[in-house]
């Protein structure tokens, strides 16, 4: 992969991703699926062992199912489509992370909103998906086209709680070693 020296495009990007939990009920069209999907799996893994899969749900009843497996999981069945992540048996938690992203910047660059949603309850990820055995779905990634007005009005409700922005770079990052 050839990358300029430096891409104020790729750094804006990253900084401006946000996660979207209300969406349009427009389809992502196969084109653009597939091309997110695609960035999914060029990304880079441990020993290139790419120890991962994708379950693609694009319909009403699969999200729903889809989404008992999560606690939290109005997202998925908001969505359009849903990218269940599953770590197949020589994969790891940290390269599924890094596909999340990577599906997560190449739908904005495609103008398709996103969220990352945990499968609290493993088991009834398995039935869902229908995994093998030796697999595991912890995750799955909401895809849609952002509701701007549910949107706008959630983000105005969370700053109201004083959830918002991030926390100052000196309050995270220790330098040689961990310092109070």
């Amino acid at each position: 992969m050839h990358l300029p020296s430096r891409s104020d495009e790729v750094y804006d990007a990253i900084r401006s991703l946000r996660v979207v939990r209300a969406f349009r009920p427009d389809p992502i069209p196969r084109e653009v699926l597939d091309e997110i999907l695609e960035a999914g799996r060029w990304t880079g893994s441990s020993k290139n062992r790419q120890g991962w899969a994708f379950v693609v749900v694009d319909d009403a009843e699969g999200r729903e199912r889809l989404a008992s497996a999560g606690s939290f999981s109005g997202p998925i069945r908001a969505s359009a489509v849903s990218v269940a992540l599953v770590r197949t048996g020589e994969g790891n938690d940290f390269d599924i992370g890094r596909v999340a992203q990577n599906i997560m910047l190449a739908a904005a660059s495609r103008g398709v909103a996103s969220c990352p949603v945990t499968l609290h309850h493993s088991d009834r990820a398995r039935q869902v998906t229908g995994i093998p055995a030796d697999a595991e779905c912890r995750y799955a990634i909401a895809l849609g086209y952002a509701d701007e007005e549910p949107e706008r009005a959630q983000r105005t409700r969370r700053r109201q709680q004083g959830v918002s922005g991030r926390k100052p770079l000196g309050d995270i990052v220790h330098r040689g070693a961990w310092s109070q």
